[in-house]
């Protein structure tokens, strides 16, 4: 038998009425919703949780919440905070929905808000259109740049090996650009903490011989310059990583590169 979506969204409604008649507790969710195939413009969906779900991740909040009405779309993958699948706005702040906990999201509240990235068009629900911040990405050329012909493998020592830590761990969730006011105002301009990240990345590995093109692409007024460093990526970052701090190594590399003190060997 073909079911709707107006009847499944009919059903969820009468669920939702039928828990808060019986009175058990009940966490309140609002969900971003948006179809631009037939929505004309965005609405946020009320539903409602278990309480037992303070315990257990959003991602598995989401995954219950599907069942109530199959219409609800997002993206996810490996579950493990690696792939960056599920970045998505929860409660204010950008998130992994499958390593943050529904409880340390609502604190003492009641109340889950789940909206999509915010900064990119959304493609529907909380599935939004990365393909300008992995174009940000390419521009910064995420690979080694060598003008020779290696004999061999070439090596690192530990302490040029440490250099990279706190920077290659980045998953381009995209939770630090897409809180980042900057990018919001400039986002064909500016590459994003994220872009900026990965290219600090490169310019301290030992391996890469760009360091002078790396830092060339990044001389114009917006690339680089347009961080204010308002701190928010690193606010949200869910590796733990500082994107801003990585940025203002990038400024001060430029400096020491226009008086000829090269910094990153």
């Amino acid at each position: 038998m073909f079911v709707s979506a107006q009847t499944d969204i009919a059903l969820v409604s009468n669920f939702n009425l039928l828990i808060r008649k019986t009175g058990i507790t009940v966490i309140n969710v609002e969900v971003y919703r948006y179809s631009p195939a037939k929505d004309a413009r965005p609405y946020m969906q009320s539903l409602t949780l278990p309480d037992e779900f303070r315990e257990r991740m959003v991602l598995d909040a989401l995954e219950y919440l599907k069942q109530q009405d199959p219409t609800l779309s997002y993206r996810r993958s490996c579950r493990e905070g690696v792939c960056g699948s599920d970045g998505m706005n929860i409660n204010g702040k950008n998130w992994l929905a499958c390593i943050k906990r529904v409880g340390d999201a609502i604190g003492t509240s009641n109340k889950l808000i789940i909206r999509p990235l915010s900064g990119m068009p959304v493609i529907r629900d909380l599935v939004v259109d990365q393909t300008l911040f992995f174009k940000q990405y390419e521009r910064i050329k995420p690979w080694l740049i060598t003008h020779d012909e290696p004999s061999g493998e070439r090596l690192q020592s530990p302490e040029q090996r440490a250099r990279l830590d706190g920077l290659y761990e980045c998953i381009l969730c995209g939770c630090c650009s897409s809180q980042c006011p900057s990018w919001w105002w400039n986002p064909e301009k500016f590459l994003g903490p994220a872009a900026l990240l990965n290219s600090l990345r490169f310019l301290v590995d030992s391996r890469d011989q760009g360091y002078k093109e790396r830092l060339n692409d990044l001389k114009d007024p917006f690339s680089l310059f347009r961080c204010k460093t308002i701190g928010n990526c690193t606010w949200v970052c869910p590796k733990g990583l500082n994107p801003m701090a990585a940025i203002t190594k990038i400024k001060v590399e430029m400096v020491r590169e226009a008086v000829g003190k090269k910094d990153c060997e």
